[in-house]
């Protein structure tokens, strides 16, 4: 395989000139550019990436972390990078949340991981990193952007929805179907996204004069491991309830599940509605009404966003994604 020192050597320049046409940076005549493309022509030169990022100083690749590589949200958001990035002629490296330590030790170590694999730019989507950890990168932060989540001290690197209006939404749907008697599967506690919509939630079902603290609650984990649990514990328990309330589409998923197994119809014996909007909403038996959160909007202006900082480029930004209810089959009116 031929290598830059080959291309030099036949076009009959320095390696520094040759190196200068490969790259494209710097002055070359137009005489020995033509010689040196020529060189490159009858070798069939490509120059690994090692070396395309020696002559660059870029090694074209962006990471990306996340806290686990599961389910259908996290992978609908990294198919979505890899083609825009693909597309641009860039690569993505990710990381996610493995090994030891708490969630916050993993995403420190997971972007460490990426610094060190040389990217171009980082974009963490993770509710664990804390202001502190941002300031630690030092002059790196300014080629990081996040999602689902705002730092204080890079709010224009932040790109995320408004959860809290997100609870709004979920409320007003089932209320407006006549529900009053609701049950609610929250995700963790610790977690800002879920604590907003579930706040929303709460409020607009408060302003509506639904006793929120009568209603039965559960916290659980985002799985539908977890919504399959909840829904046992729901059932066991005996509660009156003609809706259901998951803050998140693989909850819900893990509920119909259960109902579906003990013999509870959705929607004709409770309705039940998810969050995110996710492809299995979509998917699910029955269709399941969710919540929209429009994810790739995010996603995309997040990511464009990074490339404008990494490579001088001046691709589209938002910074508005509203919130919305994708109504299905899991919803129906309360029929007394």
């Amino acid at each position: 395989m031929a290598t830059i020192k080959d291309v030099a050597r036949l076009a009959g320049v320095g390696l520094g000139t040759a190196s200068r046409v490969v790259s494209g940076k710097g002055s070359v005549s137009p005489a020995t550019m033509e010689k040196v493309r020529q060189a490159i022509e009858e070798l069939d030169f490509r120059p690994s990436h090692a070396a395309r990022s020696l002559l660059s100083g870029s090694t074209q690749m962006i990471g990306v972390y996340i806290p686990v590589l599961k389910g259908t949200f996290y992978t609908p958001i990294l198919q979505l990078i890899d083609t825009e990035l693909r597309a641009a002629g860039l690569h993505m490296v990710v990381a996610f949340g493995v090994g030891l330590g708490n969630p916050r030790e993993q995403a420190i170590e997971g972007i460490e991981f990426l610094m060190e694999r040389g990217c171009d730019g980082l974009i963490a989507m993770t509710n664990h990193l804390l202001d502190d950890d941002i300031a630690a990168l030092g002059p790196k932060q300014s080629r990081l952007v996040v999602l689902n989540h705002v730092f204080a001290s890079i709010p224009a690197q932040c790109f995320t929805a408004d959860h809290t209006q997100g609870g709004v939404l979920a409320a007003r749907a089932l209320l407006e179907l006549g529900h009053r008697k609701i049950a609610v599967i929250a995700g963790p506690s610790t977690l800002p996204d879920n604590v907003a919509r579930i706040d929303g939630f709460m409020a607009e079902m408060a302003r509506s004069g639904i006793d929120t603290a009568s209603m039965w609650v559960a916290e659980s984990d985002f799985s539908p491991e977890g919504g399959w649990n909840c829904a046992r514990e729901l059932a066991d328990a005996r509660h009156d309830f003609t809706a259901l309330f998951c803050a998140n589409d693989e909850m819900a998923v893990g509920v119909l599940s259960y109902f579906h197994e003990i013999g509870i119809s959705v929607p004709r014996d409770v309705s039940v509605l998810g969050y995110d909007d996710t492809p299995s909403a979509e998917h699910s038996a029955p269709r399941l009404t969710s919540v929209h959160v429009p994810w790739r909007a995010v996603t995309r202006s997040g990511l464009n966003a990074l490339l404008n900082r990494c490579y001088g480029l001046e691709r589209e930004v938002g910074t508005a994604f509203p919130i919305s209810v994708t109504h299905r089959a899991s919803l129906a009116p309360f029929s007394g």
